[in-house]
């Protein structure tokens, strides 16, 4: 169905494999196209309940092909801009999904890479992650991903790592506040799979507000703006189905109708 994807199903969580190892799994227009119609298609899809985000072969994401970043710099601005548009719908489009999303990263996560475990909801990484926005030394900024990166590592420590370029071992991005989680290698798939039983007891509805919650309130002042804002929020979802499912599944002791039976 994708050229460079491979999607695995399993009950409701649906995994997405980067399949460009033999570069890495750069970015091309290709792969920027695939990723944009997967995660559309993935939100849409009333069956998947979480999104795991992997890479085949050694890395999980060595960011932009270098062959398409040269045809890029052969080309005029109007044709950049169109390219970086169609990369930064991508990683929206990822960042806003409705499901919970997970990146599984095993290895490197640079550029581009290091800007989709940022969009990602949560960052499970092995000892051998590495991170970096390396765009200067190209002669360019992480322009496209920064949004996501500085949501993850703050805009301090953005300056810094920004303008360097340096690398960024997965101790140090789980102290930045970029991986949630860091195991060893041959824990990563257990540890992803907790996250993921975790995320399946939850309901659905109320994880996408949940989400649409967080960027509403973010770096917001408190004021009686925000105060209204975040009380009708609440007083919404206290009247729906799966509000009403969770409170009577819970005064019960039982499962609540979303938890998929044994």
């Amino acid at each position: 169905m994708y050229e460079t994807l491979e999607i695995e199903r399993d009950g409701g969580v649906a995994t997405v494999w980067m399949n460009r190892p033999d570069v890495h799994n750069a970015f091309n227009a290709q792969l920027i196209a695939d990723l944009t119609a997967a995660c559309r298609a993935l939100d849409a899809d009333e069956s998947v309940r979480v999104v795991v985000l992997g890479g085949r072969g050694k890395s999980f994401s060595a960011g932009a092909d270098l062959n398409w970043m040269k045809a890029a710099g052969e080309a005029g601005e109007a044709e950049n801009f169109a390219d970086a548009m169609r990369l930064a719908g991508m990683l929206r489009t990822l960042s806003e999904m409705s499901k919970p999303t997970i990146a599984r990263v095993h290895g490197a996560a640079l550029g581009g890479g290091m800007g989709l475990a940022s969009a990602c909801d949560i960052c499970v990484a092995t000892e051998r992650g590495l991170f970096a926005t390396s765009e200067v030394k190209f002669g360019i900024i992480p322009s496209a991903i920064s949004p996501y990166v500085l949501r993850a590592i703050g805009e301090r420590q953005a300056y810094r790592y920004f303008q360097t370029a340096e690398r960024i071992n997965a101790a140090r991005a789980a102290e930045l506040g970029l991986v949630h989680e860091l195991v060893d290698s041959e824990q990563l798939d257990a540890k992803v799979g907790q996250i993921v039983a975790a995320l399946l007891e939850g309901g659905p509805k109320s994880q996408g507000a949940a989400k649409e919650l967080i960027r509403a309130v973010a770096n917001r002042p408190v004021d009686d703006a925000l105060v209204e804002d975040t009380a009708r929020r609440i007083a919404r979802l206290r009247v729906t189905p799966e509000a009403r499912e969770g409170l009577d599944a819970f005064l019960s002791k039982r499962p609540a109708a979303w938890i998929a039976k044994d």
